[in-house]
């Protein structure tokens, strides 16, 4: 083998001290890179603790605010939702009771309309059926079969003394059969009643109905007055049964017979 002619002319005292100075080198570096990986592992463990250390109770305080927050914020929504649940609830019941009360209103209103109507046809049957004076506010005059120079032989019905223009009405319901002058009786009524028996009206003012009319009990049919063989404004009235003079009752048997206190 060749040998390098430096290290040829090297001395052994040279070579001793150039490998004394490696091997110190050597150890001088460990030594350092020693010193800073212990330096530098221990200023890690330092730094990781305090690190460790220092977010974990902020971060726990952080989260304990949040699930505080978060509960305050449902406790919160659950009693808007409670309150929006009883506000419905109370609409609807409050439309409810309307409803009804609406459905109750318009049944009474029913049932006080049919009862309303039940009643007038009550009461028109009833006054159909009954019979009442030919007039009211009255003064009763001359009576039935009373003598006297004014008739041919006795006073044939019942004279209901009023004034001039008073309402004379239909003393039961029926048709009439005559309405026009009537001699003696001026202008006068005959009205046939469903039992077969007549009544008469004279001495009128005015007609108000016609023959074949047919009218019920109270119907307004003429006014009063002093026509035909009268002495003064008044209501002649006569009960017969047929519709010609001579065959007349006395009208306040009559009357009080069919429930009429004249």
């Amino acid at each position: 083998m060749r040998l390098n002619s430096t290290s040829k002319n090297r001395t052994p005292k040279s070579v001793t001290r150039g490998r004394v100075a490696v091997v110190t080198g050597g150890l001088v570096a460990a030594i350092a890179l020693g010193s800073t990986a212990a330096m530098a592992a221990d200023g890690g463990h330092h730094s990781e603790a305090a690190f460790a250390a220092q977010p974990a109770t902020s971060v726990s305080a952080t989260v304990q605010q949040q699930v505080a927050d978060q509960k305050a914020a449902a406790g919160k929504a659950e009693a808007v939702a409670a309150k929006a649940k009883a506000a419905r609830l109370a609409a609807a019941q409050h439309a409810e009771q309307a409803r009804r009360a609406a459905a109750e209103a318009k049944q009474a209103a029913a049932k006080a309309k049919e009862q309303a109507a039940a009643k007038a046809a009550a009461d028109l049957r009833a006054r159909i059926a009954s019979w009442e004076t030919p007039t009211a506010h009255y003064v009763l005059g001359a009576g039935y079969d009373q003598a006297g120079p004014h008739w041919a032989h006795k006073h044939s019905g019942q004279d209901f003394v009023v004034g001039t223009g008073t309402t004379v009405r239909a003393a039961h319901t029926g048709t009439v059969v005559e309405a026009g002058w009537g001699g003696a009786y001026g202008n006068n009524i005959v009205i046939k009643h469903d039992d077969h028996t007549y009544s008469q009206y004279g001495h009128l003012s005015h007609l108000g109905v016609s023959v074949g009319e047919r009218v019920i009990t109270g119907q307004t049919i003429g006014l009063s007055g002093s026509t035909g063989n009268s002495t003064g404004p008044h209501l002649h009235f006569e009960v017969r049964t047929t519709p010609y003079y001579g065959s007349s009752v006395e009208p306040l048997h009559f009357l009080r017979a069919h429930g009429v206190n004249p």
